[in-house]
């Protein structure tokens, strides 16, 4: 019979990829990872690995093996967090939450004082990496109208808000008229970096409105891609969440062919019945209706 803490530790190399990665984050020694991966193949009666040059690979026995591992572990903590929902007798732990940079300023402070949390802020695709490596319990994401966002296998998520992406212009425009994006195709265009979705679906608005932006400015930071607009440097979109805080010196346009980002929490399967899970996902809901009614309220 397989033992559970060696398909958990071929799980680890799985997400991984080499044995010292995966003993730091399973707090073991490299050798200790090893034996029980050598005596993990003589439970299954088949090698389960093999070298290819310096690295390891697995084989299609150990391919499906850690199909079968996910399913195992993913049963596993749901049966926990179903476990933990009938004994109902608090929180289990720190809650590890990963999100953007918007959602972290604009949702997460309005409930931090109420549950216990660890906050990494990350971008979607590497929270929902952490989320799969089990490094984070909770993952905040977005997903444009235009740019949808496939969740990783045995992942459940719930919606949080969806916001409406405003054109930013000079304030010499005149505030709140709803604009055509066609009508900016000569403008210079402030922008995302590229490694950034929010990149990707500026690209794909402005080639369904027919044009290719002229890039002036790009920046991670959408706080200086305002401040540029404010100075006449060009317009950019921006979600509303994106925002900074106080005067920002522009008009904001929403667009005749609305685009929108909706944000959602995502969990590993099974584990929002877990109580503290549960009252941060809760949290998370309660803080953006807060935000949403306030956004409509000052619209």
């Amino acid at each position: 019979m397989m033992e559970l803490r060696r398909l958990r530790i071929l799980h680890g190399l799985a997400q991984h990829r080499t044995v010292a990665a995966t003993a730091a984050a399973l707090h073991l020694t490299g050798p200790a990872v090893s034996q029980h991966l050598a005596a993990l193949e003589r439970e299954a009666g088949t090698p389960l690995l093999e070298k290819q040059g310096r690295t390891l690979t697995f084989t299609p026995a150990g391919r499906l093996l850690v199909s079968h591992a996910e399913v195992i572990l993913d049963d596993l903590a749901a049966a926990e967090s179903a476990l933990a929902e009938v004994a109902e007798n608090g929180t289990t732990g720190t809650v590890r939450l990963a999100a953007f940079a918007s959602a972290s300023r604009q949702l997460l402070p309005r409930m931090w004082s109420s549950v216990s949390l660890r906050l990494a802020v990350q971008e979607p695709e590497t929270a929902l990496a952490s989320l799969r490596r089990e490094e984070a319990d909770i993952a905040v994401v977005h997903s444009y109208s235009l740019l949808p966002r496939d969740l990783p296998p045995r992942c459940e998520d719930r919606m949080l808000l969806a916001e409406p992406v405003l054109l930013a212009t000079s304030a010499a425009s005149a505030p709140g008229t709803p604009m055509r994006l066609a009508d900016f195709a000569d403008e210079p265009w402030l922008v995302p970096t590229a490694d950034l979705s929010c990149h990707e679906m500026i690209q794909r608005a402005c080639g369904a409105a027919g044009f290719v932006p002229k890039v002036a400015a790009e920046s991670p930071d959408f706080a200086v891609l305002i401040a540029l607009a404010a100075a006449g440097a060009g317009v950019a979109l921006v979600p509303a969440m994106a925002l900074p805080a106080g005067p920002l010196g522009v008009s904001l346009h929403r667009l005749t062919e609305p685009l929108t980002r909706k944000v959602f929490a995502v969990t590993r399967w099974g584990m929002a019945r877990r109580p503290d899970i549960r009252a941060v996902l809760d949290g998370l809901e309660r803080s953006a209706a807060e935000w949403t009614a306030e956004s409509e309220a000052g619209s």
